[in-house]
């Protein structure tokens, strides 16, 4: 058996004597009964994801047998969107009007999550920490009941742009991206450092989610005599992509978005050796980095993993944010104590101080306030060595923070 104290600081149960609960006051939960939502692709272009969802329903579990909150167990009902977002709309609206959830949790994608900001303000129901990092989720005026959880996309490319103009001032840069608003944010970012240099350093070419694969991108770029190009993709097309410039033979400095970093899911199926030298960066520990073999943290997720996900694969970042997600659901949970109301599910989850998550990298805490929807704001460059991403550099707070 696992400790108890080991496995979860963060959801640690207080006793209390749940209070006489009034429906209307209290959706979602009962006496001893708390409902959170969440859909995510379990199918689909980007099923790699479906892993957090897995492991998230795991988390909780572990909760529930250490004794949940306030005496309440928590069922996690996590919904196949197949990332489409019409699909999103249809599963949120069943969570919300069928289950009656108290809040949704780590509903992930850009699109998906664009799909249904509107309608989940408009019921307010506390739409938390979000598996996607476009910069949008920040804006608690536009969407006070929606918050991120991950850094800005945005914040992300300013870095990005930042490294490789310092490597390459007259670098020409091809950024392939995904065509919504996960992709566009990326471009964004990288204009806000180039300015008006952007238009003639940059070739930008798009990819739509549906498309089978990215070679004709791919060797457009080449052909215009790119030597940069940024890969902004889910994991099926980020592997594509790398493996694509390794059989053309090109070796452009390639900077990878972060959210395709993933040992398993990306770089094995890829061919590790064809990824050497990729840029990318990380505000989580990676798991395939045998610096973290005797961090505390990263103890108590595999032995997590070892008890609660067995079948996951430790290889798999997506493993680690799901792990990062549901501690910080948790801790709003435990700080929201016998008052489970999405009011106060909203309050607390805008009240988090110098959380320290332990898959988090060293130094980076998780903060947010009524006006602060931007959870994390630390990234630290890292390299791929064939075998791990190795870290360089400190610790960058992001443009926006």
């Amino acid at each position: 058996m696992l400790k108890r104290r080991t496995l979860l600081t963060a959801a640690a149960f207080i006793p209390a004597a749940p209070a006489i609960l009034r429906a209307a006051d209290t959706p979602g939960v009962t006496a001893t009964e708390i409902l959170i939502g969440n859909t995510i692709p379990y199918s689909g272009p980007a099923s790699a994801y479906g892993t957090i969802g897995k492991a998230m329903s795991a988390m909780f579990q572990m909760a529930n047998d250490q004794g949940g909150f306030a005496g309440r167990k928590v069922k996690f009902l996590s919904y196949d969107d197949g990332y489409s977002p019409p699909k999103t709309v249809e599963q949120v609206r069943r969570l919300i009007e069928e289950d009656n959830v108290a809040a949704l949790c780590a509903t992930l994608g850009t699109p998906t999550n664009s799909a249904i900001v509107r309608y989940v303000n408009q019921k307010k129901v506390p739409h938390l920490f979000l598996a996607t990092g476009a910069d949008k989720w920040g804006d608690y005026k536009e969407h006070p009941w929606t918050i991120g959880w991950q850094p800005s996309y945005v914040t992300e490319a300013q870095i990005y742009a930042k490294y490789i103009l310092a490597q390459k001032p007259d670098a020409r840069i091809g950024i392939l991206y995904q065509n919504d608003d996960f992709g566009k944010d990326y471009l964004r970012g990288v204009r806000d450092v180039l300015k008006d240099r952007y238009d003639s350093m940059v070739k930008q070419v798009s990819y739509e989610v549906t498309d089978a694969t990215i070679d004709s991108q791919l060797v457009s770029l080449q052909a215009a005599g790119i030597d940069v190009l940024m890969t902004v993709a889910t994991p099926k097309f980020a592997a594509q992509s790398i493996r694509k410039v390794a059989d053309m033979q090109w070796k452009p400095l390639h900077v990878l978005t972060g959210v395709s970093v993933s040992v398993g899911a990306v770089m094995i199926p890829a061919g590790p050796e064809n990824a050497v030298g990729i840029i990318s960066s990380a505000y989580l520990k990676d798991p395939t980095d045998p610096r973290w073999d005797n961090d505390a943290g990263m103890k108590q997720w595999r032995a997590f993993m070892a008890q609660y996900y067995p079948a996951g694969d430790v290889k798999d970042a997506g493993n680690i944010s799901a792990f990062g997600f549901a501690y910080t659901m948790m801790a709003v949970l435990k700080q929201c104590g016998n008052d489970l109301s999405r009011e106060n599910l909203m309050k607390q989850a805008t009240n988090l101080h110098d959380l320290e998550v332990p898959i988090a990298l060293p130094g980076i805490k998780i903060n947010t306030s009524p006006t602060n929807y931007h959870p994390m704001r630390q990234l630290q460059l890292m390299r791929w060595t064939g075998k791990t991403w190795d870290l360089f550099g400190d610790i960058i707070e992001g443009a926006s923070a």
